[in-house]
């Protein structure tokens, strides 16, 4: 079950253009302590700009902490985290150890969250990497991505995931000398009116968090379920559950990506529209840019905001984490925006057309799916003991 607490503030950030000129006056503003955590962290205009916030923030006396994935940002260059340690920043890679190609079964187990805490008193959550929007292949207008940024007792439970696993990091790496105790305050009081949860996914007791409240929300949906997801690959069950909620009478619609970014889980991710369309599901393939987004809406009042998308990396193998917001007004709010994202880029997958594709496109979707489900099982399950 998910953990609400009453009383917080969570409001909706889109794209870099509002987060990270949000994270930065935060850091610039803090006063004790800072934490970081991000899959990829570019050296790239927004790279730059985070880490110039970083070491300021490092010069004054903030204890500040960066931990980044050894695989997202293995392309961060040496001199750029000799800066931020110049600075006095304390920098710590997740799984540096794998950070190239290599066929160890733990190689997928990767630090996918995307969080930010300033003074323990207010958390950024969300799906955007320190990266420049505009970065994206064949330069396309900016990727499309959502955070949010949270005050309230909330911030208490991404406090405490944070510290909890810098903790863990820089014990397993040796760095027991650098402070690894956490800023400690009184929990914080309420400064709102939304109902707020933070739910992560781990290996070792939330594994699979996530997933299990997507299911409890689908099951419970009466009216409307809208998805907007980067890279979706769901397993038997959450399909199922889209399935039921349809066939209930419940207006299911997903919003996928409809460029190609990664070719084998693109086309893999195809193999399952036929199904899903004979459910009765929409399917809404977004082309006026990349779609990194990792949200949904459910009946007006429940939505999601975070890093895990709906694939077997996020919801069996990364470490993730999303707020889970029961709030009418937030939900309108990202409601709006996603159904303004399918009239202004998205085209239609439509059931008739669809099961009338070419054997040859029908035979790359399955060959994909195959693939990348092998892929994944050969690379990416640990077994049970593995927790790092």
């Amino acid at each position: 079950m998910i953990r609400f607490s009453d009383g917080n503030e969570v409001r909706l950030l889109i794209g870099g253009g509002d987060y990270f000129p949000a994270i930065e006056t935060a850091m610039d503003a803090a006063g004790e302590e800072i934490y970081l955590e991000s899959y990829i962290f570019e050296n790239d205009a927004a790279g730059k700009r985070i880490a110039a916030a970083l070491a300021r923030a490092a010069r004054r006396g903030v204890a500040t902490h960066v931990l980044i994935d050894g695989f997202g940002s293995k392309r961060l260059p040496a001199s750029l985290i000799a800066g931020l340690s110049d600075a006095g920043v304390q920098v710590l890679v997740y799984r540096p150890d794998i950070a190239h190609f290599n066929f160890r079964r733990s190689r997928l187990r990767r630090l996918h969250r995307k969080l930010v805490i300033v003074d323990a008193r207010t958390a950024f959550v969300g799906g955007i990497n320190v990266i420049d929007d505009m970065y994206t292949p064949g330069h396309v207008p900016p990727r499309v991505d959502f955070a949010v940024a949270v005050r309230g007792p909330v911030v208490d439970d991404v406090h405490e995931a944070v510290t909890r696993l810098w903790v863990m990091v820089s014990w397993t790496q040796f760095r027991r000398r650098w402070r690894n105790w956490a800023l400690r305050c009184a929990p914080n009081p309420r400064v709102g009116t939304q109902r707020a949860a933070l739910v992560i996914r781990d290996n070792l007791g939330h594994r699979r968090d996530i997933e299990e409240a997507y299911l409890e929300a689908i099951a419970r949906a009466r009216s409307e379920i809208i998805i907007a997801m980067a890279y979706f690959l769901p397993g038997l069950r959450f399909r199922h559950a889209l399935a039921e909620a349809a066939q209930r009478g419940v207006q299911v619609v997903l919003l996928l990506q409809g460029r190609v970014e990664y070719f084998f889980l693109h086309h893999a991710s195809r193999a399952l529209y036929g199904s899903l369309l004979d459910a009765g599901i929409v399917i809404q393939e977004y082309h006026k840019s990349f779609l990194h987004a990792k949200v949904a809406v459910i009946d007006g009042c429940w939505a999601t905001v975070g890093s895990s998308n709906i694939d077997p990396f996020s919801l069996l193998m990364a470490r993730e984490a999303n707020v889970v917001i029961d709030d009418r007004t937030f939900a309108a709010q990202l409601r709006a925006c996603l159904l303004d994202l399918i009239e202004q880029g998205a085209r239609a997958v439509v059931r008739e057309r669809w099961s009338r594709q070419p054997l040859i496109a029908r035979s790359l979707a399955w060959v994909s799916y195959a693939i990348f489900r092998l892929s994944t099982g050969l690379l990416g399950y640990a077994k049970e003991h593995e927790s790092a």
